[in-house]
């Protein structure tokens, strides 16, 4: 029988995550189950950082379906298994703290631990329940890049965003006669570019997935002048990068071992700046950033995160842990967090873009790609 479990928000904050948490809160307390918020992700484990959470008058859990970000906060950079430690002397070490979060989460006697997040946050996940702690995830990310199912939260929302810049920047494109380069999330994958590409109208959509020509995206806007159609409208994902060449980085971070370090950005000013050589029209770039992340989620992604969160206490409840609630063909189910992870199976090992890591990235038969050509747009190939 369960009696109490905790709620964990990881990685970047999207729109739908107090959606989630009131969802799981809801169905708990339909059941008689007591739900604690752990704070600032995985950092809350190691800090014993817990709050209750209720959705009874005034509780921390009323109210929240609207609101953008995580009433619990989240972390970007907690990998518990390569812990960064700051010593007495200033100086900086790593350590595996994880065995210190289950003596946590033993003492504090959670019977299950939910894990909102993306590729990283569910490595983790799953390398806790190795360890023998009960965990269930619910795939979070504006990238929806989370292996074994259809779409993540916050996904939506983020194309919904994307959509209304390009909105805005057809006006004044068309009025002033320039190229518009909208750069958008998509670390390693190009759904957001993609989907917001053909919702937005435009001409141009470059994911990571298809190493681009400058040359061919120059000559679809070319074809366009020649039409009459004085200004053009690219979307760039911040992964996407040329054919042999890499993609363009702002920096790295130092958060050590099993967390991506590489800061990226930049690539949308890098193709604004080319094309306008090229074309001899203007170009000017909009980064959209965390305008993506932020605000109230969409009607569609408020019921995508209610129907994960129940869907995750009913497999808390079911004694089906080490699992992820996913989206199959349409309905809600479940895939154990070693599928989620593929071959990525070593205790801590450093999540995204690897051999081993188990992405969910667009393919060439996809529908999105096959809609995209049909239409028009240019995906730089």
């Amino acid at each position: 029988m369960l009696k109490k479990v905790g709620i964990l928000a990881n990685g970047g904050d999207v729109s739908g995550f107090n959606a989630v948490i009131r969802a799981i809160v809801k169905t708990a307390e339909n059941h008689g189950v007591e739900c604690y918020g752990i704070i600032d992700g995985y950092n809350g484990l190691l800090k014993k950082d817990f709050v209750l959470l209720s959705t009874a008058a005034n509780g921390e859990a009323t109210g929240i379906l609207p609101k953008g970000g995580s009433i619990i906060g989240s972390s970007t950079n907690a990998n518990l298994f390569h812990y960064k430690i700051k010593k007495e002397d200033g100086s900086v070490e790593y350590q595996d703290m994880s065995d210190r979060a289950i003596e946590n989460i033993k003492e504090f006697g959670f019977d299950c631990i939910f894990t909102l997040g993306g590729d990283g946050t569910q490595k983790s996940a799953r390398d806790f329940s190795t360890k023998g702690i009960n965990v269930i995830g619910v795939p979070k990310t504006i990238d929806n890049d989370v292996a074994c199912t259809e779409i993540t939260f916050g996904y939506n929302t983020a194309v919904s965003v994307a959509m209304e810049a390009l909105d805005r920047l057809h006006t004044t494109g068309a009025t002033h006669h320039r190229i518009m380069v909208l750069e958008v999330m998509g670390r390693y994958a190009g759904w957001i570019a993609l989907e917001s590409a053909i919702a937005g109208g435009a001409d141009v959509a470059l994911i990571p997935e298809i190493p681009y020509d400058i040359n061919r995206v120059a000559e679809k806007i070319n074809n366009r002048r020649k039409r009459g159609k004085n200004f053009s409208v690219v979307v760039v994902a911040e992964g996407a990068k040329p054919k042999g060449g890499e993609i363009t980085i702002m920096g790295t971070r130092d958060n050590g071992k099993g967390v991506d370090n590489t800061k990226l950005g930049g690539i949308g000013q890098v193709l604004a700046k080319q094309l306008e050589e090229l074309t001899g029209l203007e170009a000017r770039n909009t980064t959209l950033g965390y305008m993506q992340r932020g605000g109230t989620p969409t009607a569609f992604d408020r019921v995508l995160s209610t129907k994960y969160g129940t869907k995750a206490m009913e497999l808390a409840l079911e004694g089906k842990f080490g699992t992820l609630a996913v989206l199959k063909n349409g309905k809600l189910d479940s895939a154990s967090l070693e599928e989620v992870v593929g071959a990525n199976t070593q205790i801590g090992a450093v999540s995204g873009n690897t051999e081993e890591s188990n992405l969910r990235k667009v393919k060439m038969d996809d529908d999105l790609i096959k809609t995209a050509r049909n239409i028009g747009i240019n995906l730089g190939d």
